[in-house]
């Protein structure tokens, strides 16, 4: 009967010293803090007698410890209320307490958060399952995995477009010979006199010779974009390069001058504009150099000092003359950059894993570029034109044209983001990498522009440092800070315009326009209520960006570009 209960009641004495004692068989906790906190409190036991609660202990005890007398010293309650701090933060709660604060989410304006990587990843798998998805449904169509229409145009004379490269970049060389003959001139054939003349002349001519050549053998579009742009590119370089070493050589005669400085002139030595100093300004004033022929003043050092600093790099390495070799300008050539400098940071080494990936990915962008436009740019296009010459309704028409552009907006806005992936962060990136390159700002956050302004400053770094260098800070002290501006912004609708008519072969004026018309909405931008909305602005940026390029192409296709310029490769051989 005593075992039936035993056995009923779930009980077994707790030793040999305690058998008149009978407690609970342990059991084992269901979840893992009950377990930690039985384990902790069966540790603490003594002979199978579990301690008190701790809400039993008294107020002037620490719960396992002696108890401090009232009268105790300060020191001794200090150590006795640390050991109590730590035991309390060492236990364990059932419910972990968890923390609030004042905080804003990642996508919130005021959040300091601007680590978006994943998103950069997301795009690209977004594309690559766009490329996936249109070549099965090719495949599955026509039994080709990928159209023929732009790919048929990369094939067309490409022997003429490497030979014109070719010759196109060793004619810009020439500059290297006509500053050496300018910098032994001592007459009227030196820079400040008559070089400066001469270069210009050269480069117009150059420009004009070249942009001639597509369309004296008939190249297709995508060659003569490509060439135009390209040739853009090296007449910035030369033009940078032929300008700065000319003020570089005349800065050289005047300190070459002041070794007899009673004839020399004694004006402040000028800094030309750099990426530090984009404006360009006078070093030092020298309010005590008179014409006494005391070539120990003060003011006289203090020049000599301004002109030799302008003649050497701001890290050191070069001083001018030393930089005008041809292995110099060859390396200037392959550097990312439109501005030229004696020397330029470099990296350490060539990081061979990220060269090779950026070229990688310059071809995944101009083939994902390409199959968007195949697919989703080119059948509008064709399409739109089509039924444009079908009807003769005015309010059909806007139909069409308004369907269409509605088409295009998304696959526009793919085309820009990889447009300027493959150029400003790929090509240049990968030629940053093979000349150790260090200075990779090729742009900034445009994403987050609020006004065209700020979008000309930070979407290519590159040609806004040439254009703010060359022609903002070169035309300013003569004409002033607007007309600097405007004349600004004209040569770069000038280039705008270039390009468009190489595309469209007919002058229409659409990038000049279009180029110019960013000038009364910037001054619009620059109010004071306006730019108070800085989110609804960067909304219309990006609407007003991505409208325009299917605006443009609508205007194209009302001209005829697509039959034009998309018949049967054969018949364009």
């Amino acid at each position: 009967m005593t075992e039936t209960m035993a056995s009923s009641t779930n009980i077994e004495t707790n030793g040999a010293a305690h058998d008149h004692i009978l407690r609970p068989r342990p059991r084992k906790p269901q979840h893992s803090q009950v377990s930690e906190l039985a384990r902790q409190q069966s540790s603490s036991s003594v002979d199978g007698l579990l301690d008190a609660p701790h809400e039993l202990a008294s107020g002037v005890t620490s719960g396992r410890s002696t108890p401090i007398p009232e009268n105790a010293p300060a020191s001794t309650k200090a150590l006795s209320s640390a050991r109590k701090q730590v035991r309390a933060e060492q236990r364990r709660r059932l419910f972990p307490t968890i923390e609030f604060a004042s905080r804003v989410s990642h996508f919130d304006p005021n959040s300091d958060y601007r680590d978006f990587h994943g998103f950069f990843n997301l795009f690209w798998i977004g594309l690559a399952i766009m490329g996936i998805t249109t070549m099965l449904r090719n495949y599955k169509d026509t039994g080709y995995p990928l159209r023929v229409q732009i790919w048929g145009l990369f094939t067309i004379k490409p022997g003429h477009l490497a030979i014109a490269e070719f010759f196109m970049v060793g004619s810009t060389a020439v500059s290297l010979p006509l500053h050496k003959l300018f910098r032994k001139s001592q007459g009227s054939w030196t820079w400040g006199k008559g070089g400066m003349a001469v270069q210009s002349v050269y480069q117009v001519i150059w420009l004009a010779f070249w942009i001639a050549i597509p369309f004296i053998f008939h190249w297709t579009w995508t060659a003569q974009v490509f060439f135009v742009l390209h040739s853009m590119v090296l007449l910035m370089k030369m033009h940078s390069y032929a300008f700065y070493n000319g003020h570089l050589s005349d800065t050289e005669k005047r300190l070459q001058a002041l070794d007899q400085p009673g004839s020399a002139s004694k004006e402040p030595a000028y800094s030309y504009p750099t990426v530090e100093n984009p404006m360009g300004t006078q070093r030092h004033s020298v309010p005590n150099v008179d014409n006494s022929g005391d070539s120990d003043g003060e003011g006289l050092s203090q020049l000599r000092e301004d002109l030799a600093r302008e003649l050497t790099s701001p890290i050191g390495n070069v001083t001018y003359p030393r930089n005008l070799s041809w292995g110099n300008y060859l390396d200037y050539l392959l550097c990312p950059t439109l501005c030229y400098e004696l020397e330029y940071p470099r990296t350490k080494f060539i990081d061979w894993t990220n060269l090779i990936a950026k070229i990688i990915a310059t071809f995944g962008c101009i083939f994902l570029l390409t199959v968007i436009s195949e697919e989703f740019i080119l059948p509008v296009l064709q399409d739109s034109e089509a039924r444009l010459s079908d009807t003769e309704s005015a309010t059909e028409k806007l139909l069409i044209l308004l369907e269409s552009i509605s088409w295009l907006l998304f696959p526009f806005m793919l085309t820009l983001l990889l447009v300027f992936l493959v150029i400003f962060e790929y090509v240049l990136g990968a030629f940053a990498e093979i000349t150790r390159f260090a200075d990779r700002h090729f742009y900034s956050d445009w994403w987050n522009c609020s006004d065209w302004m700020e979008f000309s400053r930070e979407w290519n770094v590159p040609v806004y440092s040439f254009l703010r260098r060359h022609v903002y800070a070169t035309s300013k002290p003569t004409i002033g800070r607007s007309n600097a501006t405007f004349v600004t912004f004209l040569v770069s609708a000038i280039g705008h315009e270039i390009v468009m008519a190489c595309i469209t072969k007919k002058l229409r004026g659409y990038g000049f326009v279009c180029q110019m018309l960013q000038l009364p909405i910037v001054m619009l931008q620059h109010t004071r209520w306006v730019r108070a909305h800085k989110t609804a602005n960067n909304v219309l940026f990006w609407i007003s960006m991505i409208l325009g390029l299917s605006l443009v192409s609508q205007i194209i296709v009302i001209y005829g570009f697509v039959t034009s310029h998309y018949r049967s490769p054969v018949n364009r051989m």
